[in-house]
């Protein structure tokens, strides 16, 4: 059974930064771009970013860009983002998932984990 393990997330002020971690499990996803996503209270889910299956090449949503980070590390099956410069806008619950473009390949998703940025 295929497994994505988000986690890092937490309360952080404006400014600070985090680290957040998707570890995959049951299956290898080293062959597939992915994506994290987040969605806030309210609103629709949202692509944050997407690495190749390489790591050579990411996109960005424009209003993370300059601030979070996306990297792979295929020899763990684990994918991060690092946020920097967090704003209060940021707060969400993120996910993880390998992506086409910005579409869930596998149609479900994680726990996810909660950032929660206070002004």
């Amino acid at each position: 059974q295929v497994q994505l393990v988000e986690s890092g997330g937490g309360l952080v002020q404006a400014g600070g930064s985090l680290r957040l971690s998707c570890a995959a499990s049951g299956r290898t996803f080293t062959r597939y771009a992915m994506g994290w996503f987040r969605q806030a209270p309210g609103k629709e889910r949202e692509s944050v970013a997407r690495i190749s299956w390489s790591g050579g090449t990411t996109y960005y949503a424009d209003s993370v860009k300059g601030r979070f980070t996306i990297s792979r590390d295929n020899a763990k099956n684990t994918v991060y983002l690092q946020m920097n410069n967090l704003k209060p806008e940021d707060t969400a619950v993120y996910y993880c998932a390998p992506v086409l473009g910005t579409q869930n390949l596998l149609g479900s998703w994680g726990q996810g984990t909660q950032v929660t940025v206070s002004s």
